[in-house]
Formats: C-alpha cells, sequence, structure tokens
C-alpha cells in the first residue's frame, strides 16, 4: 500500500501543473527569505497535510520524500527526479552549482512559458482533426441512411451519372471499407506522433515546414531556448547547459544539440554552431540574433530577451496556424455538405427522368 501510495502522490503531482506551480513558488518564497531548505519543505509539507491530520494527501507526501531524499546527501535535483516533469528537472539541475531560489523561479517562468505554447498547439490540432473525423462520418451517414432509399426508387437497372455516380462510389466504399479506413488512419497518426519526437536527419529537416511536424519543431525549440536561457542565468556554462538538455532530450532534439554542441567545440557560438547543423532550428532569425548576442558580454539577458520574444511570437505564430487549419476545415466540412446536396439533387433529377 505505501508503494502504491508513493505512485498515486508521483502522479497526481506531476499532472496538476497549477499546484505544483504554486508549491514551487512557496518554497522559492521561503528560501528567499533566509529559510532553510529542510525546513521550508518541513513547513509545506505541514500545511498540505493539515498539520499532520491528513499525512496520506500526495503534496505532503512529496514534501516527506524530498526531504528524505535531501538527508540521504542527495542534491536537489536527484532528491525531486520522478516526481518533477523532465523539462522541470532539467532547470533544478542547475541548482547543484548555482541559488536554488533562481532556478526554482526558472522553473516557473518556462513552464508558464511552454504552457502557452502547448495550449496553442493542441488548439491547432485537435479543431482540425475533429472536423476531418465529421467530415468522414457525414460521408458514411450519407451511404446508410441517404443513398439506400433514393437507389431502391430508382430500381437496380439505373446508371447515375456526374455528382450521383460519385457520391455513390466514394458512400459505399466508405461503408464497405470504414473499419479498414479507421484502422489506417489510426496507424498513421500513431506513426506521425512517433516521428514527432524520434524522426531525424535530412529528410525531417524538409517535414519541418510542413505540419503537424512544423508546430512540434515549433514547441520544442520554444522549451530548448527558454531552458537554456533560465540555465545559463542560473550559472551554467553555455556548453555546458547545451549537453545537460541535449543528455535529458528526445531522439529528435538530441540530434540537433549534439551536431550544435560539436561545432561548438570547435570553437563556433552558439549560433554560428546551430546554422552550421542546416537544420534551421529554431529558425533564422533566432540563428541570427544568438550569433550577434553569443559575443556580448551580457548573454544571459540577453537570449532571456530573444527567449520571451520568440515565446510570444510562436504563442502568435501558433494561433496564426491554428486559424488558418480551423478555415480550411470549415471550408472542407462546407464544401463535402454542398457536394453531398448537390448529389442528391442528381440522384432526384436522374430519378425523375428514369420514370417520366
Amino acid at each position: 500500500m505505501e508503494h502504491l501510495e508513493l505512485l498515486y502522490a508521483k502522479m497526481v503531482f506531476k499532472m496538476n501543473t497549477e499546484k505544483r506551480l504554486a508549491l514551487i513558488r512557496k518554497l522559492a518564497s521561503l528560501l528567499r527569505n533566509n529559510f532553510s531548505l529542510m525546513d521550508a519543505l518541513s513547513r509545506i509539507e505541514q500545511i498540505e497535510s493539515n498539520n499532520g491530520k491528513k499525512p496520506d494527501e500526495p503534496y505532503a507526501i512529496a514534501m516527506r520524500e524530498w526531504q528524505k531524499n535531501l538527508e540521504q546527501g542527495m542534491s536537489f535535483s536527484d532528491a525531486t527526479r520522478g516526481w518533477l516533469p523532465q523539462e522541470e528537472t532539467l532547470l533544478v539541475t542547475s541548482a547543484n552549482v548555482a541559488d536554488l531560489v533562481v532556478a526554482l523561479e526558472n522553473v516557473e517562468t518556462v513552464v508558464n512559458g511552454t504552457t502557452k505554447i502547448k495550449r496553442a498547439m493542441r488548439s491547432a490540432i485537435a479543431y482540425p482533426l475533429f472536423l476531418l473525423v465529421l467530415t468522414f462520418a457525414i460521408i458514411v451517414m450519407v451511404g446508410a441512411y441517404l443513398i439506400p432509399p433514393l437507389a431502391s426508387v430508382a430500381g437496380p437497372n439505373v446508371v447515375w451519372t456526374g455528382a450521383a455516380n460519385l457520391l455513390i462510389i466514394v458512400s459505399e466504399f466508405s461503408m464497405n471499407y470504414w473499419h479498414i479506413i479507421v484502422a489506417a488512419f489510426v496507424v498513421l497518426c500513431f506513426f506521425v506522433w512517433v516521428s514527432l519526437a524520434n524522426w531525424t536527419g535530412w529528410v525531417r529537416t524538409l517535414f519541418d515546414d510542413i505540419a503537424p511536424w512544423s508546430i512540434y519543431k515549433i514547441n520544442v525549440s520554444v522549451g530548448w531556448l527558454m531552458s537554456l536561457s533560465a540555465m545559463i542565468q542560473a550559472g551554467i556554462a553555455m556548453p555546458d547547459a547545451m549537453r545537460i538538455l541535449a543528455d535529458n532530450s528526445n531522439k529528435y532534439l538530441r540530434n540537433i544539440l549534439e551536431s550544435t554542441l560539436h561545432y561548438i567545440a570547435n570553437g563556433d557560438n552558439l549560433g554560428v554552431a546551430l546554422s552550421k547543423t542546416g537544420r534551421n532550428f529554431p529558425n533564422a532569425e533566432i540563428i541570427g540574433d544568438l550569433t550577434i548576442y553569443s559575443e556580448m558580454n551580457d548573454f544571459g539577458d540577453n537570449i532571456s530577451k530573444v527567449a520571451n520574444d520568440y515565446l510570444q511570437n510562436s504563442v502568435r505564430k501558433m494561433e496564426s496556424i491554428s486559424s488558418a487549419l480551423n478555415s480550411i476545415g470549415i471550408l472542407l466540412v462546407s464544401a463535402i455538405i454542398a457536394w453531398v446536396v448537390l448529389a442528391t439533387f442528381q440522384m432526384q433529377d436522374q430519378i425523375t427522368m428514369m420514370l417520366s
């Protein structure tokens, strides 16, 4: 039961982003007011457990587990590993070598930023996908409920022409093979989803300009740049921060960062190294900015400004993509409905001509 409670507490802690960030803010505030880390965790544990009356509350369990791990000599990032999402664990890794308060504040900044872009990304994908499913459903419903009565009136010897003939062909195909179509669609979605985080190479670079890969690239690059900015501001050297991010990234991002690190090791600055990879990551404008700012002394402050500007621009771009995809989806559904209406009228006309 104790093991199950621990797993449940970790799941709840990871999933409730709003509550998790509230606790992180509270911890940073206590540390800023000269509480020791152990004392701060103890205070929060008392609040979450209602002074010990509810010791099984997930957030109270989290604070006790963190304290236990710290007492065993673990660093804060190791003590909280498994409780925080991976990108947040990366940010508190900086607490091993820099100010923990700064690291915790950076967690909130990055999570709030990436949450905005993820919300925009979901909007860009979900509604067009719904419209695509709706279009298929309309065709199937027409084949199931509209065409049979009309075909029955016309009889078996009728020869359909024009839009009526095409509607019957498409509807009958959808009715007979809908399970194959649905299965193929699910498989396609699965492979696209897997490819987002795992597909690398020059062909992937071409697809990075096409949705949904372009949307995923924006999401990943925003998270990477904000995390890099936060870690540099926390005192981690840029190459070290890049290595930490590469080691803890998925295959897609790791491939780009390792290529970038290869050029950095040869003496190039961050912007030049990103340019030499040929991946156009994040984009040409950001690469140009990083090329300039990498030569300046206040690189940490400048990259923070670049990251925040890129976040805002990316949210606007994602909303623009979402609006365009939504418009295309609505036009597609409207065109399908118009086509069905036209084909239905043609069927009725052909039946009238045949019977007259």
